[in-house]
């Protein structure tokens, strides 16, 4: 995949995120998720079920950087953007269909995560539609 200057830029702030908030989860959740008014204090079985997702978020974090670096990798970093941002910001809408609405915090983060998830959509296909005319 040609690795133009907002291709970079996406992998480069998707992976930040990842890597910041992944982190934040397996290191930090309680106040990590207070911050959202999320009270883990002493829940030990809901500590463990939030630092998991925290290390694979982590992971693909660091994954997603690394493609914005190493052209080799730049693909499967963007098509890993597009599965992990997409499916945060989908199951969240579905959330809230189901729920109900949940803090401002939460709210924004879906944004963002649609957003992020939507814009390597498009770098999919863009390239796709490019490569397959050639």
């Amino acid at each position: 995949m040609e690795k133009s200057k907002l291709v970079k830029a996406l992998l480069i702030a998707s992976g930040i995120i990842g890597i910041f908030i992944g982190g934040s989860l397996l290191f930090v959740p309680v106040a990590f998720q207070a911050s959202a008014g999320i009270d883990l204090e002493g829940n030990i079985n809901l500590l463990s079920e939030v630092r998991a997702p925290g290390g694979t978020l982590l992971i693909a974090g660091i994954l997603i950087l690394s493609g914005a670096f190493m052209a080799r990798l730049t693909y499967g970093s963007v098509l890993l953007t597009c599965l992990f941002y997409l499916s945060y910001g989908v199951s969240r809408v579905f959330s809230v269909i189901i729920d109900g609405m949940p803090s401002s915090s939460l709210i924004g983060a879906t944004i963002i995560e649609l957003v992020i998830g939507g814009a390597s959509l498009y770098v999919l296909v863009y390239y796709r539609k490019k490569h397959k005319s050639v």
